[in-house]
């Protein structure tokens, strides 16, 4: 039994195959998508159509192409709502906006990224609030909103800005008649302030980023994607926004285990700020998915600062290249082993230091040979008769990101004094270490439970939502059937009108002579109420005429043998 939604091995094949044909036939990578989620949205629609399992889906993907379009829209579940957590608005509103609008000088402009927007209530909200701040002719001088969805539909829907009623009901009255222009019973967002706001198709894992963003709204997306897409997402918004920049999410959303990227400015109302630096590893992730110049000179300035560091390190250390020859010693090995600069570009092993002040060759070829660190653990130096260091050598393979040894990395560490504290620190070493390792086990495990209660948050929220769709389409349904009973209603009356204006007796029967309708007339005639004889047969009641001679010449108008008699 897999753990993906109670599904066999052989489903889950199936449903990754899925998964693959509709990226490669639709650009949809929901790849990255939470599987639990995802497959019940699938087997939503699957149970829409009558197919029972995903292999026979596929094939019927193929067959009827118009179904993608219902599929993704099950999948891509667009709940969203004006000022939606109104608390948290109202933080944004008196917090977060002002907090913006200082930090900028009266000229420059204010960058704002909605991503994951829907039917754009989110992106017309933050409208209306910066609009109030600024005053619409500056918001229509200096603000751009840039609203982002991986959903067409949902976008053109939100480009139109168009809402009905109920879709406003949560902004206030004096905002709906400033904001908005009725037609009929629609509500239109006004046109020169929906010049401010862009709409355009994203994807949050595979495009790069919106650049030098204010503010980054994105709530209750993250919780659809896995860890890993997360983590990638969460870089691209980073990069995404100003130093000072603010990041809004969704109440399910709270980064607890992210904080090496952002960190809370109000972790109730789910406000983050950016963390100002980067690790090299997460700049280079975004140096890659946006081949920004700026950031490739930031790290070629890295590159200076790390050349610099190694050359006026206290540690000795020397590299040398895939072919033995050496590349590099900084100033603390050049004095320690007499390296001089005409020894840059000789083979090593020619070199005094690579046999003194231990044998090094045969260790350089174990560590090309293991792919790994060798270390040589407290080396005797003996400098003269009376004088030893003892020195920690660690020789490392230097390996590129493709797999390929670039060379090997040795490094001469003197523990001299620390040998000599050795015997004394032990004991005390040992219970630290143990203390240690307790706490962070304690702090795993608080880790653990942490990401488990956010991945539980996360799913609850994301049922809640499934169903709040499933209630906004059941209420369209009900919707309809009321509007159909109407009719029908109105229909039934007129026909009824009919009956009663007619001066003469008139009775209405099935097909099979009972009797359906029977007019005020009627009851004057043969002195039968209409509750009385509906639903009778026809040759079943007394009149005071001979009914039954009317039995074959209905039967004929019944069957269509006669139109009438």
């Amino acid at each position: 039994m897999s753990k993906n939604q109670g599904i066999d091995p052989n489903q889950e094949r199936d449903f990754e195959a899925l998964l693959e044909y509709l990226k490669r036939s639709r650009g949809f990578d929901f790849t990255a998508y939470k599987r639990p989620s995802l497959i019940r949205r699938v087997i939503k629609r699957m149970q829409g159509v009558a197919v029972d399992n995903f292999a026979d889906y596929q094939d019927y993907l193929q067959v009827h192409p118009e179904e993608f379009a219902h599929l993704f829209d099950t999948i891509l579940i667009n709940v969203t709502k004006f000022f939606r957590d109104e608390e948290s608005w109202e933080y944004l509103k008196a917090e977060v906006l002002p907090r913006i609008i200082e930090n900028k000088k009266p000229t420059d402009q204010i960058r704002v990224w909605c991503a994951g927007v829907a039917s754009g209530e989110e992106a017309y909200s933050i409208a209306i609030l910066l609009s109030e701040h600024l005053g619409q002719e500056q918001f229509s001088e200096r603000v751009k909103i840039y609203a982002t969805d991986i959903d067409e539909d949902a976008l053109t829907q939100a480009r139109m800005g168009s809402y009905n009623a109920k879709q406003i009901e949560a902004v206030p009255a004096d905002l709906i008649n400033k904001y908005f222009e009725q037609s009929d019973s629609r509500f239109i967002f006004r046109k020169d302030l929906r010049r401010a706001v862009i709409f355009g198709r994203h994807d949050l894992v595979q495009d790069a980023p919106i650049s030098r963003v204010d503010l980054l709204t994105c709530r209750n997306t993250l919780m659809y994607f896995n860890a890993d897409a997360q983590s990638k997402i969460l870089v691209h918004f980073h990069f995404a926004l100003n130093d000072q920049g603010i990041l809004f999410l969704g109440k399910s959303e709270m980064l607890l285990t992210h904080t090496n990227v952002f960190t809370s400015l109000d972790l109730k109302q789910r406000m983050f700020v950016k963390v100002p630096r980067l690790n090299l590893r997460d700049r280079l992730l975004i140096m890659a998915h946006n081949n920004s110049e700026r950031e490739a000179n930031n790290i070629a300035n890295h590159v200076r600062i790390s050349e610099a560091a190694f050359e006026t390190n206290r540690v000795a250390q020397i590299m040398m290249d895939q072919n033995g020859l050496l590349v590099l010693a900084n100033q603390e090995a050049r004095a320690q082993f007499g390296v001089i600069p005409k020894d840059i570009g000789r083979p090593f092993r020619d070199l005094e230091v690579s046999y003194h002040p231990a044998e090094l060759r045969s260790r350089i070829e174990k560590a090309y040979a293991t792919r790994r660190l060798v270390i040589m653990e407290e080396v005797e130096w003996h400098l003269t008769p009376t004088e030893t260091r003892y020195l920690d050598i660690l020789i490392m393979p230097l390996i590129s990101d493709l797999g390929t040894i670039l060379g090997i990395s040795v490094t001469f560490n003197d523990v001299t004094s620390n040998k000599q504290l050795q015997d004394e620190l032990q004991f005390a070493r040992q219970k630290l270490e143990t203390a240690y390792e307790e706490l962070q086990s304690t702090i795993e495990e608080q880790t653990t439970t942490n990401e488990e209660l956010q991945s539980t948050n996360e799913e609850l929220e994301t049922l809640n939502e499934e169903l709040q769709a499933t209630n906004e389409e059941l209420e369209t349904i009900n919707e309809e059937l009321r509007h159909r009973t109407a009719e029908l209603n109105q229909v039934n009356d007129f026909l009824e009108s009919i009956l009663a204006s007619l001066r003469v007796g008139v009775m209405v029967v099935d097909t099979g002579m009972h009797i359906q309708a029977w007019n005020h007339r009627a009851e004057d005639l043969w002195g039968l109420r209409e509750d009385e004889v509906a639903g009778r047969h026809l040759m079943s009641i007394d009149i005071g005429l001979p009914v039954s001679e009317l039995k074959q010449n209905v039967k004929n108008c019944i069957g269509g043998k006669q139109d009438y008699q």
